[in-house]
């Protein structure tokens, strides 16, 4: 995968840490405004990226690049990974994938259309730890209860609350704790019990904006509680709670932390060689799918992130004004 980056915020620095883990993973561009180039140009110097590009149109022109990433705010997700499919390009686009399920949907079928591969970049349903949860769900018996708590109070949120609107913050950007940090227990419990029949929001919102927030997703024989927060800080963790057996993760889901399952003769740690950093299991498997073009894959991750972004609409509409909804 010889890949560009497009953006220079926190997510690119922290995906380029992860890069050396990752065989035939080959960072060869990063692409961002002109205002940011300074920027562009030290990220590059540091992680010795051969090229930079102030212009996405001459960044996606350029033959050595077969792979986007897409790291940029949420509003922008869309027109950057379209733009690069009709450039003939692969896209590994952060989350949320796009605001809207018509610009999902848009997406998917440039991708078929050019057998190119387009992926959601989310941690979560890569990583070790989860796949280990997916293997034992028989030993769990009937799985009654999802749990997920990301609470991590936001390095920007004191800016927020003196009026400075990141785009983190800013509804009409994507914003949020849903999208943010909810988006993670959705990813967790739709990979775990598919769609929900029932979704119910309840947001704590400061300036139009949830800060943080309970999602209710509601199956025939379970329920699936996911607490997101941004304004404050709590012990981050994930459960699964099946009628036999509990299995328990410590720490927030996009990290994916050390395993234990939970009997009535007590707790037990699952052993587990975890990968050093959170994004390392996720980019293993895109370079794979990229290489294999595995498009039968890629058509299933598609289907899942598009579950994903349904229930987090219908939540977002549950909750009315202050979650950014919209109908499609």
């Amino acid at each position: 995968m010889r890949l560009a980056l497009l953006g220079s915020g926190m997510i690119v620095r922290d995906l380029l840490e992860a890069v050396g883990d990752v065989s035939g993973l080959d960072v060869v561009a990063i692409q961002g405004r002109a205002s940011s180039l300074a920027r562009l140009e030290a990220i590059a110097s540091e992680h010795g990226i051969p090229k930079v590009f102030t212009d996405l149109d001459d960044c996606l022109a350029d033959p050595e690049i077969d792979t986007v990433y897409v790291g940029l705010p949420n509003d922008l997700h869309h027109g950057a990974a379209r733009a690069a499919l009709l450039a003939g390009k692969h896209v590994v686009c952060e989350k949320p994938f796009t605001s809207t399920l018509d610009e999902l949907d848009e997406l998917a079928t440039l991708a078929r259309e050019r057998g190119l591969v387009l992926v959601e970049a989310i941690t979560t349903i890569h990583h070790t730890a989860f796949k280990e949860i997916e293997r034992r769900l028989p030993e769990l018996g009937r799985i009654r209860l999802v749990e997920c708590v990301y609470s991590q109070r936001s390095s920007r949120y004191d800016a927020f609350l003196a009026g400075d609107v990141h785009p983190a913050f800013d509804p009409a950007r994507g914003g949020g704790a849903l999208r943010d940090l909810g988006i993670y227990g959705i990813h967790l419990a739709v990979a775990l019990l598919g769609a929900p029949s029932a979704v119910s929001y309840h947001p704590t919102v400061e300036r139009g904006v949830d800060t943080s927030g309970v999602l209710v997703l509601g199956y025939a024989d379970a329920q699936a509680v996911i607490v997101c927060a941004k304004d404050s800080h709590a012990s981050s963790h994930a459960t699964v709670q099946g009628d036999v057996a509990t299995v328990e993760m410590a720490g927030a889901p996009n990290t994916c932390g050390p395993l234990a399952v939970t009997t009535r003769a007590g707790t037990t740690p699952v052993p587990l060689d975890l990968p050093a950093h959170r994004m390392t299991d996720e980019f293993r498997e895109f370079v794979r799918i990229v290489a294999e073009r595995d498009l039968e894959v890629r058509d299933r991750l598609l289907a899942h992130s598009r579950a994903v972004l349904e229930t987090m609409q219908r939540a977002a509409a549950s909750a009315g004004p202050g979650t950014g909804s919209t109908s499609r």
